[in-house]
């Protein structure tokens, strides 16, 4: 009986979820096969502190120190906490793939919705997992002092390609497979925090102070940066940094079953654990930093990357190996690839979405769903396109960094357009779904825009003195070129075509 009443709601659920999706005008493709908590595993497993914290941690080791980042961190999280929110009463009123940049065109208005689609649509790539393994084949061999092998940016091109073509075959397997993998890497994320937690400050024979962990600020970060207020306010990047990709559960709620709820609970639970297990984390990892200078050079055996060598040698000196270290950043890599994984279903879906509103070149193609119902040719889309920004790494590292930056920053601006949106033209038209903010979403939601814009400058601030080529912040010259380049799209091109979202049900449909 029981089994026959839970058959029934499910269908009264996907019919609704089905329902909603066509007001919103739109038919249902996609398998609708994934749970709330399936929801927030893509987006955990995406966030991933063991990724975030880890790839940028020497970022707020230079700049600042253990006191930018453990106590940097909970500013940051207050603020980033805001943005979560406030795009979860967003994503509960739009339960699309689309997301940010369907919500921009619903709550910009008419005049200026297909713009607001147009600027807010983004990518983002998983280079770091890569680079990590250099670093590990580095160390596994002996080291940069020891006669390690290095490999060289080509072979570092070439793992990086085979990652891709394994993202890419994960990507093709059926939702209920694709599922599995999320939740594997949220798994991974707390098993690996909490193990990597226990075990760290126990290896160390020497640790730092609670003291030092909390209050510790570094000057000395040879970039020629003196002032206090200056360093604090590029070594919160790194806390920003590691909190990033929540918009996953938007880009799969139309897979996602109770979606106007799911998907804004999936972004606020996956926010607050990572924000949670990243402190942890940061913490357990700061309590073996006991040489700041030597981590952060370049001529120790790890090659400058601050967590590889801190824990290299923690277990050197313990057990007169490093493979402790090794099996520490195995475990990491893993939750970068499931990361990276993670990144390119998002990006499908994202892709999946625009094409279905006829936002790209050869959108009929990118919109096709197989018989299992799963985009593929949007999925190798987004694997062509990764490869290809990661192309720039062999003309020029600066280049490279600076397509990142753009990705990353973009990202954030993308975040804090329907957010905008929603406090000003939409302030008074705003129909909130399920979950809402009531009378305090215009004081979150413009805490969130004044966060984004405060991180913006951040971004954009010079890292070192004198500035030079090799060490320019190319990032408001890319994000503003990127800008640029949009506007004169739209202007001769775009605005011809592209109307924003487009509805593909027939008006009695969506009655």
């Amino acid at each position: 009986m029981s089994r026959s009443v839970g058959v029934v709601m499910d269908a009264a659920g996907a019919d609704a979820d089905q329902a909603r999706l066509h007001q919103l005008g739109y038919r249902q493709e996609l398998k609708r096969g994934l749970s709330l908590v399936s929801n927030f595993a893509f987006s955990f497993s995406i966030i991933s502190v063991l990724t975030g914290v880890t790839t940028t941690y020497g970022t707020g080791l230079r700049y600042g120190g253990p006191v930018s980042m453990t106590l940097g961190w909970l500013v940051v999280a207050a603020f980033n906490g805001c943005v979560a929110l406030s795009m979860a009463e967003i994503c509960s009123a739009y339960p699309t793939s689309g997301g940010l940049y369907y919500w921009s065109a619903k709550l910009a208005g008419k005049e200026w919705a297909p713009l607001a689609s147009w600027w807010a649509c983004t990518t983002s790539v998983d280079f770091s997992l890569a680079q990590l393994l250099q670093v590990i084949i580095l160390l596994a061999t002996g080291g940069a002092n020891g006669g390690g092998y290095m490999a060289s940016k080509y072979v570092v091109l070439a793992i990086y390609s085979a990652i891709l073509i394994l993202h890419g075959l994960i990507n093709s397997l059926p939702i209920r497979w694709l599922s599995w993998f999320g939740q594997l890497g949220a798994f991974w994320n707390v098993a690996g925090v909490f193990a990597l937690t226990i075990l760290i400050p126990s290896v160390a024979k020497e640790r730092a102070s609670p003291e030092f962990i909390f209050t510790h600020f570094n000057t000395e970060n040879g970039m020629g940066i003196h002032q206090k207020a200056y360093i604090l306010a590029v070594g919160l990047l790194m806390s920003q940094y590691s909190v990033i990709g929540y918009d996953t559960s938007a880009h799969m709620i139309e897979e996602t079953k109770n979606a106007d709820w799911s998907g804004p609970m999936g972004i606020i639970t996956s926010v607050g654990l990572s924000t949670m297990f990243g402190w942890i984390y940061l913490v357990a990892l700061t309590s073996i930093v006991v040489d700041i200078p030597y981590l952060l050079n370049p001529d120790n055996d790890a090659s400058g990357y601050a967590i590889a060598q801190a824990l290299y040698t923690s277990f050197h000196r313990r057990y007169g190996t490093g493979a402790g270290a090794l099996a520490c950043l195995g475990v990491i890599a893993v939750a970068v690839f499931l990361c990276g994984s993670a990144c390119i279903t998002s990006n499908s879906r994202m892709g999946y979405a625009f094409s279905r509103d006829g936002a790209m070149p050869l959108s009929r193609v990118w919109h096709r769903v197989d018989s299992r119902e799963v985009p593929l040719n949007v999925v190798w889309l987004s694997v062509a396109v990764a490869f290809v920004m990661a192309l720039t790494s062999l003309g020029s590292q600066v280049a490279f960094q600076a397509m990142v930056s753009v990705t990353t920053l973009g990202l954030y601006i993308a975040y804090a357009l329907p957010v905008f949106f929603r406090v000003t033209t939409a302030r008074k038209s705003f129909v909130p779904g399920p979950f809402h903010l009531g009378r305090y979403g215009l004081v979150v939601g413009w805490m969130a825009v004044v966060w984004v814009a405060t991180v913006t400058v951040l971004f954009s601030l010079p890292v070192a003195y004198p500035v030079a080529k090799e060490t320019f912040n190319y990032t408001p010259v890319a994000v503003g070129g990127v800008l640029l380049l949009s506007l004169v799209a739209w202007v001769f091109h775009a605005r011809f075509w592209f109307q924003g979202p487009v509805t593909n049900v027939d008006a009695e449909a969506t009655a």
